[in-house]
């Protein structure tokens, strides 16, 4: 990090987070409504607009290149409507059809001899210079500003103020559109509008960053944030801060990074001197890799944590609820069977019967047992199990939820034959808490035996 200049380094973590903010604030509702596609179509298709507009007024920078590409960026949106209304194509293959022939005469615009007065290069449309973007500076307000800055803040502002100003049309009409339309949203409108806002985001962000990173962003932090929350103004407001926070970690990876793949290049061509009998072997140079391709691994990387560790929808943590399930249900049904081995006068039940009858695998088995015994529920004197503390409690009103359930669903469903009834009772049972008992109690006016003539025992 010796290598830190915040003249050159704070900057570029500066356009970067202003790109990937700009980009998650719109990117929330093109993944909620589907549209992921069609801002990568938006973002691709603004190209010839770009360069229609250099043609006509000789400039890269200004108010006309961004009506240019808020114009492409509608008619990219009224283009696949018709290839799907007219066509008979469904919307991904017309955004296809629509995003890849515009793109295409944007790219034969700019290559071609005739078009080389527009000073676009498409390898900078595609990966940005985010490097070369800081050393381009202007005066603005007195201060010496990288250039890109000054339209991406300004599309950051003008995002921000549609996203808040238009928040209830913009979420109504997400989440259902029907309803938006009966409450006198304009739909359409709305639709258009943030087409038009991602082609304007788009393109002021090509220069420094890119077309990849722009549509990583517009993708990436929203989905993040949605396996992080299902709350849409908390989703908004962490789509921003996971791409501000990529924007920070990608431009140090981009600096560090390099110096680790260059120090195990040292240690193979150290091997290769001392095996070629002390030839002298040259080192390349190892330098940074790219700001912007960083960013969109670092985003890459923080949704795969969020996939694996998110609080509600992350792999881990559902694999983790349902392990707990499992092993409630795996407990209650231990704690019931030597609760019902009681009722017939046996004191106790053998270890080996219980892990029989559970039918799962040994290790699963071992584990409820011991998790009873830790938790004192249960206790085990040579190889015997039987009751004890808060566990006799749970075990008296898991029975009593079974037999309860069992009692209703005779009642309510006739003709239901001992095993249909048992296995219904099986599965409700554990999910039954007092309250529910006392309904069902109720419902079944409080009966003294199940439909077996077992009795139900009082609740413990």
């Amino acid at each position: 990090m010796s290598d830190w200049s915040w003249e050159i380094d704070g900057w570029m973590i500066l356009i970067g987070a202003l790109c990937a903010g700009a980009a998650a604030l719109l990117g929330n509702f093109l993944v909620l409504r589907r549209m992921s596609l069609l801002g990568d179509a938006i973002s691709h298709a603004v190209l010839p607009g770009l360069a229609a507009a250099f043609i006509f007024t000789g400039q890269r920078q200004g108010i006309v290149m961004f009506v240019g590409a808020a114009v492409v960026g509608v008619l990219t949106v009224v283009l696949t409507e018709m290839a799907r209304q007219y066509g008979r194509v469904d919307e991904g293959a017309s955004i296809g059809i629509v995003f890849t022939g515009l793109f295409a005469v944007g790219l034969i615009l700019i290559s071609l001899d005739a078009a080389k007065r527009v000073d676009l290069d498409a390898s900078c449309v595609l990966y940005g210079s985010l490097e070369l973007a800081v050393l381009d500076h202007v005066q603005f307000l007195g201060l010496s500003v990288p250039r890109v800055v000054i339209p991406l803040a300004i599309v950051f502002v003008l995002n921000a103020a549609f996203v808040i100003g238009l928040y209830r049309p913009l979420k109504v009409s997400t989440f259902d559109p029907q309803l938006a339309a009966a409450q006198g949203v304009q739909v359409s409108l709305i639709h258009y509008s943030l087409a038009a806002f991602v082609a304007v985001t788009a393109v002021a962000s090509f220069e420094a960053v890119g077309n990849i990173l722009v549509v990583a962003m517009f993708v990436v932090p929203p989905v993040t944030a949605w396996l992080l929350t299902d709350r849409l103004s908390v989703m908004i407001v962490l789509s921003v801060v996971v791409g501000v926070v990529a924007a920070v970690l990608g431009h140090l990876s981009a600096m560090t990074v390099p110096t680790w793949f260059g120090g195990m290049l040292s240690l193979v061509l150290g091997c290769m001197h001392w095996f070629s009998g002390g030839e002298a072997i040259e080192l390349p140079t190892i330098g940074k890799s790219n700001t912007a391709g960083m960013i969109a691994v670092v985003a890459g990387l923080l949704m795969v944590l969020a996939a694996l560790l998110g609080p509600q929808k992350g792999i881990l943590s559902r694999g983790l609820r349902s392990l707990r399930v499992a092993l409630k249900i795996l407990s209650e049904d231990v704690l019931a069977a030597i609760y019902r081995a009681e009722l017939q006068g046996q004191a106790s039940v053998a270890t080996r019967t219980i892990r029989g009858n559970l039918l799962v695998s040994s290790i699963r088995a071992r584990l409820v047992l011991g998790w009873l015994k830790w938790q004192r529920f249960v206790v085990e004197r040579d190889q015997q199990l039987s009751l004890a503390g808060d566990g006799r409690r749970q075990a008296q009103n898991i029975v009593r939820s079974h037999r309860l359930w069992e009692q209703y669903l005779a009642s309510e469903a006739s003709g239901l034959t001992d095993r249909e009834l048992h296995e219904g009772a099986e599965r409700f049972e554990h999910f039954t808490d007092r309250q529910l008992r006392e309904r069902l109690n109720a419902e079944t006016n409080a009966p003294d035996v199940d439909p077996h003539g077992q009795p139900i025992p009082p609740e413990a």
